[in-house]
């Protein structure tokens, strides 16, 4: 089984990936209503619920990184553990999720 732990990626590391040559392909698994609140720049709204029904919309990135992204990071870390058992390799959820974003790398993100 796969530590959770090791699912997780830092505010600061995703930051630091988005700014590089491949950056990571961002799901954003909250709802509509909070994607309409903030979001980070170029990531793909995607709901937990709705995941399973739409994962033909991720085909051709099973090999590619991946970060999930939700509120705090619960939902992040299911949909990370649930794509892995799906034969995407490469994803990690954002720890804190947004709102942690927002706190320290997007100060001017709105928050709630």
């Amino acid at each position: 089984m796969t530590d959770p732990a090791s699912l997780e990626m830092t505010a600061a590391e995703l930051a630091a990936g988005l700014q590089g040559a491949a950056p990571p392909h961002v799901v954003d698994v909250r709802e509509a209503w909070e994607f309409d609140i903030c979001a980070i720049g170029g990531s793909r709204l995607l709901p937990l619920g709705a995941l399973p029904s739409h994962i033909d919309g991720l085909h051709g990135l099973e090999d590619k990184e991946i970060v999930t992204v939700c509120h705090h990071g619960v939902r992040s870390l299911k949909a990370a553990l649930w794509l892995r058992s799906k034969g995407f390799g490469n994803v990690r959820s954002l720890k804190g999720g947004i709102d942690h974003w927002a706190r320290t790398v997007d100060l001017s993100m709105p928050t709630y």
